[in-house]
């Protein structure tokens, strides 16, 4: 077998793949995932900041007085600009702190060569630039916003842009949708930030106070708090649900001390008492980060890919991965 590198894994490897033998979609999505993995070894890797990502091309979305944030674009292969194609933004983890978008490097890969445009984006953070959460929100929804103002130009429909993240990320890709102001002015704030869906992986969604719940968070949002930079209310995604919101999905561990599943609960109840469309999947023994790439053995990724993959084929955003 060839090496698998970014064009690897394309229409022509995916029927030779189907010729070999009749599988389920299921199966056949598994699969994907596991070719995907054979090109970077398990074990867990150090990732680097700024990223090295040349499978990707790199584009800057904002300039601010001391750095130019980049977005890095993986491309289905053959994609033209003519192409109307769905999009993903991923937003790394950190805490609002540190991280790296290399973190949602292999989801993006993946997602391209299923057919979207997958981009992980870079925003602000205190460790390198010595800001907090608000302005990485601001970020986010310039991001995005960068993203449908360049849409024909990228080959993106602009009207299927999905927010993706993890823990802090999932909290800006949540943001990007439910919180309202926490921009800076900028010259495309007439374009809509606004999501067309959500990804969400273990995504930190309370920011301040539940009356009824204050037991559970009291303490941990007393030490959040100052990490917000902003009224903890005014950046918490949980009080700002209403109808209307985009089709979403989050992944939580069961086990997450650090984000505790009962708020993702929570956002999930509220989210499909407004009407909107939230589906939650829980793991059972899973802790915070158990997604990514190079964790453990492996298969938490490769289920949150298959469910992700479902999600977006149930939008219409991806056709189905049937075999012939």
């Amino acid at each position: 077998m060839k090496p698998l590198n970014r064009r690897s894994i394309n229409n022509g490897d995916r029927l030779k793949i189907q010729r070999i033998c009749t599988l389920s979609p299921y199966v056949f999505v598994v699969l994907l995932v596991a070719l995907s993995l054979l090109a970077f070894p398990l074990h867990a890797q150090k990732a680097a900041y700024p990223p090295e990502m040349a499978d990707a091309k790199a584009e800057v979305y904002r300039s601010t007085d001391d750095i130019d944030l980049k977005v890095w674009i993986f491309e289905p292969t053959g994609h033209t600009a003519s192409d109307k194609r769905a999009a993903i933004v991923f937003f790394f983890g950190g805490g609002w702190n540190g991280g790296t978008p290399e973190q949602f490097r292999w989801q993006a890969r993946y997602l391209a060569s299923r057919g979207m445009i997958a981009i992980v984006a870079d925003y602000r953070v205190k460790k390198r630039n010595g800001t907090l959460a608000n302005v990485a929100v601001s970020d986010a929804k310039a991001a995005i916003r960068w993203v449908r103002t360049n849409a024909e130009r990228l080959g993106v429909d602009p009207d299927r842009i999905a927010a993706a993240g993890g823990s802090a990320g999932g909290h800006l890709a949540a943001a990007t949708a439910l919180l309202p102001g926490h921009d800076i002015p900028d010259p495309e704030q007439t374009v809509s930030a606004l999501p067309d869906a959500l990804v969400l992986f273990n995504p930190g969604l309370i920011t301040a106070p539940i009356p009824e719940y204050t037991d559970e968070y009291g303490e941990k949002l007393e030490k959040l708090a100052p990490r917000l930079g902003a009224d903890p209310e005014s950046m918490s995604p949980f009080h700002h649900v209403r109808p209307g919101l985009p089709p979403t999905i989050i992944f939580h561990g069961k086990a997450d001390k650090t984000v505790a599943y009962l708020s993702v609960e929570l956002f999930t109840e509220k989210m499909n008492s407004a009407g909107n469309r939230c589906e939650l999947v829980g793991y059972e023994d899973a802790g915070h980060g158990f997604f990514n790439h190079g964790r453990g053995d492996g298969s938490y990724y490769t289920d949150t890919v298959r469910r992700m993959d479902a999600f977006l084929v149930s939008l219409g955003w991806l056709s189905p991965a049937e075999p012939d």
